[in-house]
């Protein structure tokens, strides 16, 4: 069985708020959720990059909160 492992990725937007989309790996995909508004995707490569994309392009979450 493998082993399961989650991350998450957290931007804010311009008005304060955070939005993150949780990285759940399992073998060889991952899967990301974004906690906001429930979009769900597969990803095999770069899934912290998509999910930043996500959160750029759907919350207008730039803002990267450990920069």
């Amino acid at each position: 069985m493998p082993s399961i492992t989650t991350s998450k990725v957290s931007r804010w937007d311009q008005h304060g708020r955070e939005h993150v989309v949780q990285v759940r790996k399992s073998g060889m995909t991952r899967q990301l959720t974004c906690a906001t508004c429930a979009w769900r995707r597969s990803a095999q490569f770069l899934p912290w990059l998509k999910a930043e994309e996500h959160l750029a392009e759907a919350h207008q979450a730039t803002v990267d909160p450990t920069a």
